[in-house]
């Protein structure tokens, strides 16, 4: 079982998926950085200083907190801002996966032309086709 379970593991796509997931887990890290450390500051100052991921409204006459963070421990809150950031995120996410995925589409789609045949080959290649036809 043991020996199964090792050939399963070390199979190529298993390996691919594992490594895939991680630079995965890493680039989005990356993009979180990127909304939370840069986008969402320059929207904040393009608004006049609005940060989204502090919006929420709460569902309760108990939350009386100004901050999202205190907010939720006095009770139940609709933290729409932090979902605007998220939502953000992902926008940003799927476009620069498909920028990835379109510019190696195009890459795989370049295949170098064949060269030109000089004219020795050319002669040769007729050479040839006069020879399959006798």
């Amino acid at each position: 079982m043991l020996r199964e379970f090792k050939e399963f593991a070390m199979k190529g796509n298993v390996v691919d998926l594992a490594v895939g997931v991680i630079i995965g887990a890493a680039f989005g890290a990356i993009v979180q950085s990127m909304v939370g450390d840069i986008i969402m500051p320059i929207v904040g100052a393009i608004t006049g200083g609005l940060d989204f991921s502090n919006y929420f409204t709460g569902l309760s006459a108990k939350v009386t907190a100004i901050n999202l963070v205190d907010a939720k421990k006095q009770g139940a809150v609709l933290a729409w801002g932090n979902f605007l950031t998220i939502t953000l995120n992902f926008i940003i996410v799927a476009a620069v996966l498909f920028l990835v995925v379109r510019a190696m589409n195009r890459l795989k789609r370049q295949e170098p032309a064949p060269a030109s045949l000089t004219r020795d080959q050319a002669l040769l290649v007729e050479i040839r086709d006069l020879l399959k036809q006798k």
